[in-house]
């Protein structure tokens, strides 16, 4: 009997050639939307949990490396290794403590991943305060503290948002990678239309589900820090 490859090959067809199987259907979305929904959720919640505990981890570690500059590489160094270890290895590690299919053993997982991007973004941009404006303000009476606050981090959100930014969108796909942990909002329909014989519309309109999820945060995250940053606004007009 043919493998699968072979019969492509040939021309004989395949599973996905069937045009009952299209790319695309709404009749597809109709009957299974509250299935799409669930999962929009799931991936809508994951991201957001795992994100918002990396912006809290993260920018604490990178203002102690940004104050205390030998302690940058070992922080980079080690927010490094773990934005290399794969995911696979990772679940695996992490399921004995947290359990085989659990929703924390993805939200660690994913937090370790983001942590690097919003360190290293995070840490560029305290580094990118122009020298004469923290001279300025230490001639103003500006303590430490002070500074930090009310001249430092007001002038580095321009580069921790963009970090913000790109781990949410990097965030949206590795989610798809928690189905391995029984935890993968869209990522579970898309592992799950591959298995049930090549089935199209339902790997297709998850795969939208998920671009279209990182568009939408990317741009809400784009309009917050365009509040946050009136300035900004002020400076592209």
């Amino acid at each position: 009997m043919p493998s699968m490859v072979h019969v492509a090959v040939l021309g004989l067809g395949a599973p996905g050639d069937d045009p009952r199987n299209p790319w695309f259907s709404w009749s597809y979305v109709s009957q299974n939307t509250d299935t799409l929904l669930a999962a929009l959720r799931e991936h809508l919640f994951l991201t957001i949990v795992a994100v918002s505990l990396a912006t809290v981890i993260a920018i604490p570690l990178a203002i102690l490396a940004y104050r205390v500059g030998s302690l940058s590489g070992p922080i980079l160094g080690f927010t490094g290794v773990l934005y290399t270890i794969p995911s696979l290895a990772l679940f695996a590690f992490l399921a004995p403590f947290t359990g085989i299919v659990a929703p924390t053993t993805v939200l660690i997982g994913l937090t370790m991943y983001a942590l690097l991007t919003i360190v290293r973004n995070t840490l560029t941009a305290l580094r990118q305060v122009p020298a004469d404006v923290l001279d300025s303000a230490r001639g103003m009476g500006y303590g430490r503290r002070a500074m930090l606050w009310r001249i430092e981090l007001p002038l580095a959100l321009p580069g921790i948002m963009t970090g913000l930014r790109i781990a949410t969108v990097s965030t949206v796909a590795l989610v798809t990678v928690g189905e391995l942990a029984g935890w993968g909002g869209l990522g579970e329909l898309i592992i799950g239309g591959f298995a049930s014989n090549y089935y199209r519309p339902q790997i297709m309109t998850a795969t939208l589900l998920c671009v279209a999820l990182a568009l939408v945060l990317d741009l809400i995250l784009l309009a917050v820090g365009r509040v946050i940053m009136p300035w900004t606004r002020r400076r592209s007009a």
